[in-house]
């Protein structure tokens, strides 16, 4: 089964990855087959500072 690697910018809530990662279980075992047991999630926060877009870092003011 999968192993997911999931990477966004920190800031949520345990119960917002709880929810999270239950979807992506139910989901997975849906689609896929096999058991809940078998879906590894990875989850890593990453700083705002540490994530840009568009040549621009998040914890910098938007236009």
């Amino acid at each position: 089964m999968p192993t997911y690697h999931i990477e966004m910018m920190e800031g949520r809530t345990i119960e917002q990855k709880k929810m999270l990662v239950a979807e992506i279980t139910r989901v997975s075992v849906e689609v896929l087959g096999g058991s809940p047991e078998s879906v590894d999630i990875v989850i890593t926060d990453v700083k705002r500072e540490n994530w840009a877009t568009g040549g621009k870092l998040w914890s910098e003011p938007r236009d």
